[in-house]
């Protein structure tokens, strides 16, 4: 959709959802704003600032805000000088954080992930945002790849700790179904992850980075002080969040969720024939909003509130889940301190058995 006329068109469907929102009554003033998926940076300023003035007037967005822009490491034949008047004027829009899918410093690595940049271009795109005048930039790395060897993910993350951006997003590859890597590995062309080698990795990241004075705050996420991304926690804490765009979704903050038309094309249909955009909605039932509280807190490494569970459900999760705890701790995979519940290093690794075994 960012083709200059689809870019265009897209932009006006966006504003007019935007601008015509009516979902909650009242909505809470915003203090951040994320402008992600595909890749918004190929907006021209003009687009951007379009959108984010739409925003600002539909809601009371406040003066601190963190506004983040996903960007491409690539430069898309775009010139230096170019590129870094543009991210000057990202900054001038009041954009304060600069987040990329960096993946890997390995070439080979990145072409077998279908990625359109190198490695060098990571480092490039980094320098640039510093020169522009970005003080908080997040970029990701995946460990487990088909033939990662443990040595290549140190120098993943020496490399990474080279740059020092204030917060990074460090994830165990995760095959989703559909992608050419999972069709690859399923054809036997490439070779299936090794869990016991992606264990080392990840023991690896956490040894490194809390080495390097980073906090490692959720399962995949370090930051340095004071930089945990202030968008993407409000998922975890279950604060209300609302999504514009096609596969946007939103959460009131309490038992409503609901999500947008996934295809593009679709979404923008819908909003020039002023028909809603969202095509499902659920109301959470008392079971799932536990489990999905379950689920999500213990996904931040300080842990879930037990007093605020009880609080909230009118039920204390120790007795709900008694022998699961038992054995889960018996497995050092969580640890009951007082009034929290948190994950162990090794229950970061494992989380998907504790989350089972408490749904």
């Amino acid at each position: 959709m960012y083709e200059s006329g689809a870019a265009e068109r897209y932009g006006h469907a966006l504003i007019r959802e935007i601008s015509g929102w009516t979902e909650v009554n009242d909505p809470q003033p915003i203090d951040t704003i994320y402008v992600g998926g595909g890749t918004p940076s190929l907006l021209s300023v003009n687009q951007l600032e379009s959108i984010l003035n739409a925003a600002r007037n539909r809601f009371s967005v406040m003066g601190d805000a963190e506004i983040t822009l996903e960007i491409n490491p690539g430069d898309g034949g775009i010139d230096r000088e170019s590129r870094l008047a543009t991210m000057r004027e990202w900054l001038r829009l009041g954009v304060n954080r600069a987040s990329f899918g960096a993946q890997t410093f390995n070439d080979r690595e990145l072409k077998m992930l279908g990625r359109t940049h190198d490695s060098a271009d990571i480092g490039h795109t980094f320098g640039l945002l510093r020169e522009a005048g970005f003080a908080n930039i997040n970029f990701d790395l995946i460990a487990g790849l088909p033939r990662q060897t443990v040595q290549g993910w140190k120098r993943n993350l020496e490399r990474a700790l080279e740059l020092r951006p204030e917060h990074l997003s460090l994830y165990l590859l995760d095959l989703h179904e559909g992608t050419p890597l999972h069709d690859q590995i399923t054809r036997g062309v490439r070779p299936k992850p090794d869990e016991d080698l992606a264990a080392e990795m990840y023991a690896m990241m956490i040894e490194e980075l809390s080495a390097a004075g980073y906090e490692h705050y959720e399962i995949s996420n370090f930051c340095l002080p004071g930089f945990a991304a202030r968008h993407n926690t409000k998922y975890w804490t279950r604060e209300a969040y609302y999504g514009f765009g096609n596969s946007a979704h939103s959460h009131d903050g309490a038992r409503r969720r609901w999500a947008n038309e996934r295809d593009a094309l679709k979404y923008v249909e819908l909003i020039e024939r002023g028909d809603s955009p969202i095509v499902d909605r659920t109301d959470l039932k008392d079971e799932d909003a536990r489990s999905e509280a379950i689920f999500l807190g213990l996904r931040l490494m300080r842990g879930l509130d037990l007093q605020e569970y009880r609080a909230h459900f009118g039920s204390d999760l120790r007795e709900q889940y008694n022998g699961e705890l038992d054995r889960l701790k018996e497995a050092r995979l969580i640890e009951i301190d007082s009034e929290v519940l948190r994950l162990t290093s090794r229950g970061a690794l494992l989380s998907n058995e504790v989350f089972a075994a408490l749904a």
